[in-house]
């Protein structure tokens, strides 16, 4: 898989790309990230990349040239259109779901806006959709830009050592996941789950669904309305909300 980032800090892009598991992803030829400095594709003498609004108003804009200059670069080298995605606070938010469709891609295009955005006009000329990683804004979509190739890149085959690393964690299924612990046995008085230490695996794998249940409902009930629950789950749902109920009775007593 190929992501192409589209950037006024192309060096921004390169050294965390290079680093961690996308860095080995692409030592090991599973990734091609390539970062792209907007200013090359300018044609003002100054190598300016953006200038004052048309109506108005505070900042700079990202003119149309050089942005659509570079992108025409990139599908030229491809020899194919690229998915384009514009980083932006006015996109759809980030989910795993769109995340694992988006791995499926072959290339994508990743333009990050700055300062006060980009000309309406190349976006309507190029971009195929907008994402946003929260609902915050940046000061450029340069950080956007690293969270999707990071979400995106570990999911394609080969990057992790094996499919379990991302599918069993959370929001994979819709729910958090659970728990995890590593040796010593007992630390600073706290012992890991004894369920943990017998080797059975279906009773393990037990343990760790309705843990997830009871992590999503304590920390993100949302996600339940929407994660596909089996009518087993909702009758533990009910009665862990009793539990808990009654517990919160029992602190404020």
């Amino acid at each position: 898989m190929r992501f192409d980032i589209a950037t006024l800090f192309p060096e921004m892009c390169e050294t965390v790309v290079n680093s961690s598991i996308i860095g080995r992803g692409i030592k090991a030829g599973k990734l091609e990230v390539y970062c792209h400095q907007i200013r090359d594709y300018t044609k003002d003498k100054h190598r300016r990349t953006d200038l004052r609004l048309h109506g108005g108003g505070m900042g700079m804009l990202m003119m149309c040239q050089p942005i659509h200059d570079c992108f025409k670069a990139v599908e030229e080298e491809l020899g194919e259109r690229p998915h384009v995605i514009y980083l932006s606070p006015q996109g759809k938010v980030l989910t795993q779901e769109r995340a694992h469709e988006l791995s499926k891609k072959k290339n994508l295009f990743l333009l990050c806006g700055h300062y006060e955005g980009v000309d309406q006009r190349v976006l309507d000329e190029i971009v195929d959709e907008e994402i946003s990683i929260g609902d915050y804004v940046l000061t450029g979509g340069e950080l956007g830009a690293l969270v999707l190739v990071d979400c995106i890149g570990r999911m394609v085959e080969g990057v992790l050592p094996n499919e379990e690393c991302f599918t069993e964690e959370s929001h994979w299924n819709g729910l958090l996941e659970y728990p995890q612990y590593t040796h010593p046995v007992e630390w600073n008085g706290r012992k890991i789950p004894d369920i943990l230490l017998t080797g059975d695996h279906g009773k393990i794998a037990k343990w760790r669904h309705e843990m997830s249940l009871r992590v999503t409902l304590e920390k993100r009930p949302d996600m339940l309305k929407t994660a596909p629950l089996t009518q087993k789950d909702r009758w533990y749902l009910a009665q862990l909300k009793e539990e808990l109920a009654t517990e919160k009775e029992k602190r404020e007593d």
